[in-house]
């Protein structure tokens, strides 16, 4: 099986992102990169480079929905003379913008979020939507945990890794134990638990970093030769990776932890503390980066949270 890295880039801080041809046939795309002049001439010039038109495309498969992964993938849709599209139940990201729906306001609200900035954060990614193109509901099928995907010659293992995002999904080849991983292991990032509703139930907060950390022990029992993410260079240390993950969430829960007075303080305030000068989109990710290890420490007994007036109070546990 021929798995081809092609990296496209994006307007965003991240900078460029990795897409995954798979040139057997029915020949794969896995992610798609941004709605971008740019991006698609990179994407094509990539293609080109393996004989291979839009139009031999038979399958788009999305690691998460985020722009920068997901927002070519209807157009080359439609070029492809409609081929299939496939993506994981829990994600929203290629149907609606995030932060669109009324729960989105409601999570940033009972963080402490001020009106202000949750109007500001909704601005802004009503902003970057512009870099995707929504897709109806018809026009997708469902990536499930542990199917597989079939070529020609091998197949790629589906496995559910939620974190980054609740349908975060990974491509296990086990003939050689090489993974396309998305945005779950990334070489010189550890990725952001972004701040969402829980699929099943929106009204309530999906454990983001909880259940990361499960998918990166889940990934971790493959034994990993040689693990291709969606930024940055492929990673063939999985093992020290993953520790060094470990330890970074581990430091990091430890700041939070100390940032939280005996008075109590919300996830907006704790996220201000931790990074104090960031802004425009920075700001939600650090909001989404304090909720979740505050819900990772509440989760294990170390501070309590009190609930009340719409809002979430974090404190530490008395003596």
């Amino acid at each position: 099986m021929r798995i081809i890295p092609i990296s496209l880039p994006t307007p965003f801080y991240v900078g460029p992102v990795n897409v995954y041809l798979i040139a057997e046939d029915p020949i794969t795309l896995i992610d798609s990169g941004p709605k971008t002049k740019e991006a698609n001439e990179a994407l094509r010039e990539g293609l080109r480079r393996e004989r291979i038109r839009v139009s031999d495309i038979r399958r788009i498969v999305l690691t998460h929905a985020h722009e920068d992964h997901c927002g070519l993938a209807r157009s080359l849709r439609e070029e492809a003379k409609d081929a299939e599209v496939l993506v994981h139940a829990w994600e929203t990201g290629h149907r609606i913008g995030r932060l669109a729906h009324e729960e989105h306001r409601d999570l940033l609200a009972r963080a402490g979020v001020p009106d202000v900035e949750i109007a500001g954060m909704r601005r802004m990614y009503e902003g970057v939507r512009r870099y995707a193109d929504s897709f109806e509901d018809h026009e997708y099928g469902e990536l499930r945990d542990e199917a597989e995907l079939e070529f020609a010659n091998g197949s790629l293992r589906i496995v559910h890794t939620p974190g980054h995002t609740p349908g975060s999904c990974s491509f296990v080849r086990e003939a050689d134990r090489t993974i396309i991983a998305g945005d779950c292991v990334l070489k010189r990032i550890t990725p952001n638990p972004i701040l969402s509703p829980d699929p099943i139930d929106p009204a309530k907060r999906f454990p983001s970093l909880a259940e990361y950390l499960v998918s990166l022990a889940r990934l971790r029992t493959f034994a990993p030769t040689l693990v291709h993410g969606g930024h940055g260079e492929p990673v063939r240390d999985f093992e020290e990776l993953f520790n060094r993950y470990l330890r970074a969430i581990r430091e990091r829960q430890e700041e939070v932890i100390h940032l939280v007075p005996g008075t109590g303080a919300t996830a907006w305030e704790i996220s201000r503390q931790m990074f104090p000068d960031t802004d425009d989109v920075h700001r939600f990710l650090a909001v989404s980066e304090a909720v979740a290890h505050l819900d990772l420490a509440h989760s294990e007994g170390k501070i309590e949270v009190e609930r009340g007036n719409g809002k979430e109070v974090y404190r530490k546990i008395a003596a």
